[in-house]
């Protein structure tokens, strides 16, 4: 089968596609037929050599994919058939013809969404499901922050918690996603955080109350701001690293606000907890896609030679959404 190896640490140039021996699925395992699979951030630190895969994970980059169940490794319970269509969370191994997945990590496509567009759906949606409900516990009425409007976890993020009833504020770098963040994807409050202080217009737009929840993909760059942004009780998670990994903390803003500060991640985690994970997505989320209140978004498909080419399109920013790899 042909996969991407990343050659050396480096840029979108590092990325090489190979023909390798098709994955075996293990004990507990489903073989899928891959159609497409999702970019992430975190295959791009990967490619730059600063996030390594778990210990026992495909060297391959890619966390997610939709395509066809093709065949079973030993003591599979879930109820599969070959050729059903499915989509799967992975450690590793997503860009590539064929994967093998923890049985416990895959699960039937959602209604009403097609094969192709399924494969930008169980990363997102787990990390931000798994996040903003079971590690936040964002309640109906609540004022959640999202960092990055437009993105992939973004753009799950804002449709989400609007679904649950929260009051959504986001940031993102121009007015144009600025724009798509409010008509498009329903967002209350957008700042833009090229030309305003984001504290500072949130409390402006929230009678001084600030952010209940706050979902950071930003990291040290941000922490002081966003200590300033909480509310009392505030819940801080941070799941993202891409302004630095070390920054001062005012321990005496938390204190007083009784906030809390949570680092949260979603590919080295056992089996075990992504399958409960899942499990959730499929009952909380998957609804939600089936009756249209929340809808997967593509920015664009690259074949999988072009897997260059797609890294760079992910690396400009440009995108409003999920960049996919389609095989």
């Amino acid at each position: 089968m042909k996969a991407v190896f990343i050659a050396q640490a480096g840029g979108p140039e590092v990325l090489e596609v190979r023909d390798v021996p098709s994955p075996v699925p293990g004990p507990g395992e489903v073989l899928i037929d891959v159609v497409a699979a999702g970019l992430n951030r975190a295959d791009v630190q990967q490619r730059r050599g600063y996030y390594p895969p778990p210990p026992g994970a495909s060297e391959i980059p890619g966390l997610e994919v939709s395509g066809r169940v093709a065949a079973f490794g030993p003591n599979v319970s879930k109820p599969f058939s070959v050729g059903d269509k499915v989509v799967a969370l992975l450690a590793g191994g997503g860009y590539a013809q064929q994967v093998a997945a923890p049985a416990e990590q895959v699960l039937r496509v959602p209604d009403g969404v097609d094969l192709v567009t399924a494969a930008a759906l169980p990363e997102v949606a787990a990390t931000v499901y798994s996040n903003l409900v079971m590690t936040a516990q964002l309640q109906p009425g609540e004022t959640v922050l999202i960092h990055g409007a437009t993105g992939g976890i973004g753009t799950m993020a804002i449709q989400l918690a609007k679904a649950m009833g929260a009051r959504v504020a986001t940031t993102a770098g121009t007015e144009e996603k600025v724009g798509t963040a409010k008509a498009f994807l329903g967002a209350d409050i957008a700042i833009n955080y090229a030309e305003e202080d984001f504290p500072e217009i949130l409390k402006q737009n929230t009678g001084g109350h600030g952010a209940d929840v706050i979902l950071d993909v930003v990291g040290a760059k941000y922490l002081a701001k966003n200590i300033e942004a909480l509310a009392d009780y505030g819940r801080l998670i941070v799941i993202g690293l891409q302004g630095g990994t070390k920054a001062e903390i005012d321990l005496g803003k938390l204190l007083s606000k009784r906030a809390a500060v949570i680092a949260t991640a979603l590919r080295p985690r056992p089996v075990a907890e992504k399958g409960i994970i899942m499990n959730a997505v499929r009952e909380h989320v998957w609804p939600l896609l089936t009756d249209g209140r929340v809808k997967p978004l593509v920015a664009k498909t690259f074949p999988l030679d072009q897997v260059r080419q797609a890294h760079e399109y992910f690396d400009s920013g440009d995108h409003v959404g999920k960049v996919l790899l389609v095989l």
